[in-house]
């Protein structure tokens, strides 16, 4: 594991959000014209995660700023679990986000972000949200996990069953068995109404960026239809959808991280090369 110093910032309710930072060299960072990184996590994961971490390490090493966070109620974050709600991790992220745009070379200027599971649902939601105000934090370049966009909606009720929905509704909370955590998953009716405030695949998506679409065909939590959504909502040209036979959920074998960190590469190398060969942008 990359070893890297976690610091803190405050949301607007004090509740101090983690995060870690590479910066670019500093005598690279008034010349340096290569994309920040951000990576965002997904449903009760954090940032010390395989994806996380492999995404750090080669950022480290081939020169670009990189940035990594726990939502509230994540890891090293404060707040709780149940508090959490998709605007306000929406909320966190961008917290983060602009702060480290404010503190950290090479973050405060054109980012790709990559967003895992509900990670990829947040990714769009902070996208659309810096890109529609003036400043020079700009997102350039979108890298989805199995994206689980519109997940309250279009795959939790199903997969609670009625019992679970009818708990939810009587008490405002329901703990499901977690695959993934020791832990379990807390669906609160929050979570679930909050949701439907920020639901991306409903209408045009107007991300006007080249986005990158990674989806196991095997992946039982989120079906991969759910990336084919999303390619179908963005308004961008340049979207590619990449499928991985009988690919799971986490995508975390070794061959799965070699080809995430390709794409994320592939797609820095696509937006120098555009900023260069646009040198008024």
């Amino acid at each position: 594991m990359v070893s890297a110093d976690i610091h803190t910032v405050d949301a607007e309710d004090g509740t101090a959000l983690a995060y870690c930072a590479t910066p670019v060299q500093a005598s690279d960072a008034e010349t340096h014209r290569e994309p920040g990184i951000v990576f965002l996590g997904g449903f009760m994961s954090d940032m010390t995660g395989q994806k996380a971490i492999v995404l750090e390490a080669r950022a480290r090493e081939t020169g670009h700023a990189f940035l990594r966070l726990d939502y509230s109620g994540h890891g090293a974050s404060g707040g709780a679990f149940r508090d959490g709600t998709i605007g306000r991790w929406r909320d966190d992220a961008l917290t983060v986000i602009r702060h480290a745009g404010q503190t950290v070379p090479g973050l405060g200027g054109d980012l790709v972000l990559v967003g895992s599971s509900m990670g990829g649902w947040i990714a769009t939601l902070v996208a659309k949200a810096l890109n529609h105000e003036v400043g020079e934090q700009n997102i350039v370049g979108l890298v989805t996990v199995a994206a689980a966009a519109d997940f309250t909606e279009d795959l939790l009720p199903a997969r609670l069953g009625p019992e679970a929905l009818a708990r939810i509704a009587e008490t405002g909370v329901f703990e499901a068995p977690s695959e993934y955590a020791d832990e379990p998953y807390v669906i609160t009716q929050d979570l679930i109404e909050d949701g439907r405030n920020h639901l991306v695949l409903r209408e045009s998506l107007g991300l006007d960026i080249p986005v990158r679409l990674i989806h196991g065909t095997a992946d039982p939590d989120v079906p991969w239809a759910q990336s084919q959504k999303l390619m179908g909502a963005l308004t961008s040209n340049d979207v590619e959808l990449i499928l991985i036979k009988d690919g799971d959920h986490r995508l975390s074998e070794p061959h799965d991280l070699a080809r995430l960190v390709s794409v994320v590469e592939r797609l820095c190398d696509q937006v120098s090369a555009s900023n260069a060969a646009s040198p008024a942008r």
